[in-house]
């Protein structure tokens, strides 16, 4: 068995960097005032036994694996669903949903994809279950993770993850100063992923910029607008919205956070938790 480490979910990531959203809790959703406790779970179209040493083994894995995000009993997290409520979970028969959600993964939603051996991954199937199994007859859910879950990494291992990936954009005793101080656990393992608190559509995110070169090579600049398959728009420097056809002119989007997101499918598991735990250090 690997040396556990934490898996993001996030995102997160994250987004995050969690289970995506086909993990989350029935999908009959509950009155706005009503506690995620007082939904029924989901019950378990199939009933399943596992062998205890299976089940232990993913109690193992999920706890170094997941925990952070899904709380190690899976019951749920600051940023992970409850487990114990998800459908996919509930429809899941020895892993035949839940083990090519789990090898696939979710960048966008801030999961990366495990690549962890067959053994692995079953075990990790067969403790999701036996928490769903164990949790049926449970009165409420955890929405705490256990500050421990985030203490796996190794930060000079991480300090040299960030020479290399990160330095470019970031420095410890610039911008990061006293980051671990600002940010504690939870939050800054969510910055460290999708810097800005309310991921793409947070207004507060530093603007995207955005080059459109016209057919006659006149270069116009500003502010990204609007973008989609069709259609480029800006607002330029007098405050005006100008757009174009995209079939009709060149263009080049400048999006300073773009390297979080791309930096997130690169990450290993080890590599994303030493890079925390070096943070943990800066303050």
């Amino acid at each position: 068995m690997p040396r556990p480490s934490l898996v993001p979910l996030l995102a997160t990531a994250l987004a995050g960097i969690c289970l995506s959203p086909t993990l989350r809790a029935a999908e009959t959703a509950a009155p706005s005032q009503a506690s995620p406790a007082s939904v029924p779970r989901p019950t378990t179209v199939v009933a399943q036994e596992f062998p205890a040493a299976q089940v232990d083994a993913g109690r193992v894995l999920f706890g170094a694996q997941c925990g952070f995000c899904h709380g190690r009993d899976a019951f749920g997290g600051e940023t992970g669903p409850d487990l114990t409520r998800s459908t996919l979970v509930a429809s899941d028969v020895r892993g035949d949903k839940l083990a090519p959600h789990l090898r696939a993964g979710r960048i966008e939603k801030g999961m990366p994809a495990f690549t962890l051996p067959d053994d692995d991954i079953a075990a990790l199937v067969a403790y999701i279950h036996e928490q769903k199994k164990r949790a049926d007859s449970a009165v409420g859910g955890r929405r705490a993770v256990d500050p421990s879950d985030l203490q796996t990494g190794n930060a000079a291992a991480g300090q040299r993850y960030f020479a290399n990936a990160c330095a470019r954009c970031h420095s410890p005793t610039g911008d990061l100063a006293g980051v671990a101080t600002r940010h504690v656990g939870l939050p800054l393992l969510r910055r460290m992923l999708y810097p800005t608190p309310g991921g793409r559509d947070d207004p507060s995110r530093v603007p995207q910029t955005v080059r459109v070169t016209l057919g006659n090579g006149q270069v116009v600049t500003g502010k990204l607008a609007h973008r989609d398959e069709f259609t480029i728009a800006l607002l330029d420097e007098r405050g005006w919205t100008r757009s174009w056809s995209t079939d009709r002119v060149k263009f080049t989007v400048d999006d300073p956070l773009e390297a979080h997101v791309e930096q997130l499918a690169k990450y290993t598991d080890s590599d994303m938790h030493d890079v925390l735990a070096y943070l943990q250090t800066l303050r």
